[in-house]
């Protein structure tokens, strides 16, 4: 049975900040990008357990999978996939660690 996937609003945020970025230069690309990030997080939900467990964390319920240089981080809950981070592979998991402290958040889908 397929969870259901959720975005965190900081989730979100990501995907349009990753939009904007590439936007400056091609709406085109952006696009195709973020696309990409979300039919990504949508399969997810298939094979929950296929994306490797983020190193930076070592929780076996919070994984990764990867779309061009961006990394799809989501924690996988029993009823759904909870998608918490979009973001740059340079960039560092530190400046977003809040949001694995809290497995309740509510996203929208």
């Amino acid at each position: 049975m397929d969870r259901r996937v959720v975005w965190s609003p900081e989730a979100l945020e990501d995907a349009e900040a990753i939009a904007a970025y590439i936007g400056r230069d091609s709406a085109a690309y952006a696009s195709a990008v973020v696309t990409k990030i979300v039919e990504t997080a949508r399969g997810i939900a298939s094979f929950p357990w296929m994306g490797r467990v983020v190193p930076e964390l070592g929780d076996n319920e919070i994984r990764e999978r990867f779309v061009y240089s961006y990394r799809v981080i989501y924690q996988v809950q029993e009823k759904r996939i909870l998608i918490l981070a979009a973001l740059h592979g340079k960039r560092l998991i530190e400046n977003i660690s809040n949001r694995f402290d809290e497995p309740g958040q509510e996203g929208t889908n």
